[in-house]
């Protein structure tokens, strides 16, 4: 009879949770497109539903913090929040209550409700199997994918520096406030932040040169060469046949559930 302890428990849970990270990159962006495309054919609330589901267990079974992920969700939510409220209001159908002489539908609630779960659903997916990458593991898989080479050399280059250019903003804001620099609503503030823009637009133009120089010293030539290499494995099948599943079971209860 085999013990079963707290370590073998712990030791379970954190592979099963680690289950997503060993995923062939290229299966994860084939898979988070393919799930996003139907999800968002989806209308009848047991299938979005289902989803919502769906994408709570992908997050179970990656190492991402639940609780900080789900207030990164709640974060998102946030833009679409004041459209969830204007929803039932603008919406005809049966009435659900009157406020200030406008009446709230239940068909508009119900097309609320639906925008919401369709949205959190595909961005949490989204967020679990390509939010999780690391940007050059994600640039490799796109490559790989046969995305075009400038396409992948942008998105790359742009998730480096965006850091360099906050820190280069940083800096700026810092020497403004040394200053003696205070928003107000005067001219001189936006002069200033017009000011702040124009020295970042400058000195990224002179790091971007700075940057091209150093790289064709080290022999650049418009292409940059990527060593890692992808190969499926029997649990990159089996992760997809599962997801496919679940796309299908999904579409299965649109036709069942939003005929009716």
């Amino acid at each position: 009879m085999t013990l079963l302890t707290g370590d073998h428990l712990t030791e379970r849970s954190a592979t099963l949770r680690g289950l997503v990270d060993e995923i062939d990159p290229r299966a994860r962006i084939l898979l988070a497109v393919l799930y996003a495309v139907v999800v968002v054919s989806l209308s009848s609330l047991h299938a979005l539903t289902g989803a919502m589901v769906a994408s709570l267990t992908l997050l179970a079974l990656s190492p991402m913090p639940a609780g900080r992920t789900l207030r990164r969700m709640v974060a998102v939510d946030g833009f679409i929040v004041a459209m969830l409220v204007m929803l039932p209001f603008s919406v005809p159908g049966d009435a659900m209550f009157t406020l200030w002489g406008l009446t709230a539908s239940w068909q508009g609630l119900w097309q609320a409700v639906e925008i919401a779960l369709t949205a959190n659903a595909v961005v949490l997916a989204l967020m679990v199997l390509v939010g999780s990458l690391e940007p050059v593991t994600l640039g490799h898989a796109l490559h790989a994918l046969k995305c075009p080479e400038s396409l992948v050399h942008l998105m790359m280059f742009t998730i480096r520096y965006i850091e360099v250019l906050r820190d280069e903003y940083a800096r700026l804001r810092t020497s403004m406030k040394v200053r003696g620099f205070r928003p107000r609503s005067t001219w001189h503030t936006y002069r200033s932040y017009g000011y702040l823009v124009g020295m970042m637009l400058v000195r990224a133009l002179e790091r971007s040169e700075r940057i091209l120089v150093a790289m064709k010293c080290r022999g650049f030539q418009g292409r940059i060469i990527l060593l890692e290499e992808f190969r499926l494995s029997p649990r990159d099948v089996v992760f997809a046949l599962v997801v496919i599943g679940v796309c299908a079971a999904l579409v299965g209860l649109e036709a069942v559930y939003g005929a009716a």
